[in-house]
């Protein structure tokens, strides 16, 4: 680099210059530079040159030959205050001083009203993160070069990220109104725009305005259906999506969001929507995709591992759909598909390999294949998997016989934190409940108190054990520590609830503990269990069997089921009774719970 002093041929700088030329130099800016030492020696006063236009992005006015379409160019001139401007902007930003950078080049634009100077000025106030200050130059970058879509664009983003939508919405109809080929992209657009505004009424509002002037356009209708499910009005959304699909037919994205809508009140319905479509457009990938979640959401698997299936067909090597249906398959116990489709994908090389392997040890084990099981499982190495394929593990030393084996095995495994150490400890006492010693049990959990005193799984989990060993003081104590620390656990209060309702002991409070969790948690099939439990003891057979009754459509639960027909036989529903106690024995034939309950009605 030629040094600035060698440059410069005598001619006094203004000390100003003189410092923004010692730093371009130092910044290794020779073409800058050069512009310097050339407007102070005389130039200063002439246009800028081609050089240094293109370093700064300030091109020379054009002829009237070579005139191009856009903006009205001011004819900048070079004087000392625009190439100290200039400089200083270049250099503040290109040393990591955006806010220097920001504040010169803001400043710049209000004297030049350039709208190239007004864009580098908006660009640089968004990099420092003034908003305020890009909006004042975004103005100015619109008011300079009013036909820039770029400019429209960019002054209508800031207004909306300041929430200042009413000023916003001409700009909106602008962009809108100028250029149809956009115009449908731009309403898909629009709400993701309005996102920050907190008035999701006062948005719908600007939506239905803005759309008003395009009926026919289905994205229009789109627009004002997400802008009406953000507003809480889902009539509203129902009734724009179905326009917008009826003016738009074959429009996945919209039946898509119909059955979107409808999920919250009707899986059946969305179901059916779905269904419909693809009688008449069999090859829509996503629609039969949504449809297949839907039917796992009824818990219709066979129905949804057929969807996939179809899908597979399609797309044999579609790594997603090969994991959908072989968990499907899991869930189904058809173990044989479930393991083919696992290798298939490890054969694909799918991406989280170690799910895979975790589920072909689930695979093995519960076909009682375990020393292939344990193969499988030792292969996760890490991810989510890492720490529940150590428990399974231990699990299966124990299902051997080993249950010394697999307490040393969890106690070995290296924890990487508090959550993990929790998982390890819990499991453990798992092993010993399952091998009927709670009293053990306890004491492992009750020496990881000692250590971790409020965590929640911990204490949920020492008070299941104390009831286990009848040490309801303890439960209580627990279950209450629970909800002072977490009081949305909706497991605590339903837990004391229904302790308390089985051994008949404050029936009016267990029943406020239990309605508490249900309406934390109105879909479990545990909690509504416990509802209709608590109302069997406070005398209410008929409301009791309701609740009963859902839950076991939920969840075929053995300790549901337990419930149910003790009612259903106390009621003299004997029949029925035994129908649901057979059907529980046949899936879990040594659950205590069940068991005991059968015998004190049919001792025989």
């Amino acid at each position: 680099m030629i040094p600035a002093q060698k440059l410069y041929r005598g001619r006094a700088l203004r000390p100003e210059l003189r410092s923004a030329l010692r730093l371009v130099s130092r910044h290794v800016y020779p073409i800058i530079a050069i512009t310097v030492v050339l407007a102070a020696s005389g130039c200063a006063q002439q246009p800028v040159t081609q050089a240094a236009a293109e370093a700064k992005d300030v091109r020379p006015a054009p002829t009237q030959a070579n005139q191009p379409k856009g903006p009205n160019l001011p004819r900048q001139e070079l004087t000392d205050e625009l190439l100290y401007g200039l400089l200083l902007a270049e250099i503040a930003s290109n040393s990591g001083n955006r806010i220097v950078a920001a504040q010169a080049f803001a400043d710049l634009a209000k004297r030049t009203r350039d709208p190239r100077i007004a864009r580098s000025a908006t660009d640089a106030a968004l990099r420092a993160q003034m908003p305020e200050t890009a909006l004042e130059s975004a103005r100015i970058w619109l008011e300079t070069d009013p036909q820039s879509p770029e400019a429209q664009r960019t002054l209508t983003s800031l207004l909306l990220a300041a929430n200042r939508i009413e000023e916003a919405e001409p700009h909106l109809q602008e962009i809108l109104a100028a250029n149809e080929s956009t115009r449908a992209d731009a309403f898909m657009q629009i709400n993701r725009l309005l996102a920050n505004h907190g008035d999701k009424t006062a948005s719908l509002a600007i939506v239905q305005r803005l759309a008003a002037t395009y009926p026919d356009l289905a994205q229009a209708h789109f627009a004002i259906a997400q802008a009406a499910a953000n507003a809480d009005e889902p009539d509203l959304a129902l009734k724009e999506v179905r326009e917008a699909k009826r003016l738009s037919p074959g429009w996945e994205l919209a039946v898509l969001y119909e059955a979107q809508l409808l999920q919250k009140r009707s899986n059946d319905e969305a179901a059916a929507v779905l269904a419909t479509f693809l009688e008449s457009h069999p090859q829509s990938r996503d629609v039969r995709l949504n449809y297949a979640r839907v039917l796992v959401n009824e818990k219709k698997y066979e129905a949804a591992r057929g969807e996939f299936g179809i899908l597979l067909k399609d797309f044999p090597d579609n790594t997603d759909v090969l994991f959908a249906v072989a968990l499907l398959s899991m869930q189904l116990e058809d173990w044989g598909p479930a393991e083919d489709y696992l290798k298939r994908l490890l054969a694909l090389n799918y991406g989280d390999r170690n799910a895979v392997r975790f589920y072909l040890g689930q695979v093995a084990e519960e076909q009682k294949r375990y020393p292939e099981a344990l193969d499988w499982y030792r292969e996760v190495t890490r991810g989510a998997q890492y720490i529940p394929a150590q428990v399974r593990q231990a699990q299966v030393l124990s299902k051997e016989g080993n249950l010394d084996g697999a307490r040393k095995f969890l106690q070995s495994v290296n924890a990487s934190n508090n959550q993990q150490r929790v998982q390890l400890i819990l499991a453990e006492a798992q092993l010993l409940r399952e091998a009927g010693q709670p009293e053990e049990a306890f004491a492992v959990v009750g020496r990881a108190l000692e250590k971790l005193p409020d965590n929640t799984d911990l204490l949920y989990d020492y008070a299941m054990l104390a009831e286990k060993i009848d040490r309801i003081d303890i439960l209580e104590s627990s279950l209450r520590k629970v909800i002072s620390i977490k009081p949305d656990h909706a497991h605590a209060y339903n837990a004391l609830g229904y302790s308390l309702a089985d051994r008949s002991m404050r029936l009016p409070e267990a029943r406020e503990l239990v309605e508490k969790a249900l309406a934390l948690s109105p879909d479990d099939a545990f909690i509504i269990d416990s509802m209709g439990w608590v109302e069997y003891r406070l005398g209410d057979s008929e409301k009791a069997l309701e609740y009963l009754r859902k839950a076991y459509a939920e969840r075929q639960d053995p300790e549901i089921a337990a419930h149910l027909g003790e009612v259903l036989w106390a009621t003299g529903h004997h029949s029925e009774a035994e129908k649901v106690w057979n059907e529980a024995l046949a899936k879990a034939p040594d659950n205590d719970t069940l068991i005991k309950t059968i015998k004190r009605f049919k001792p025989e």
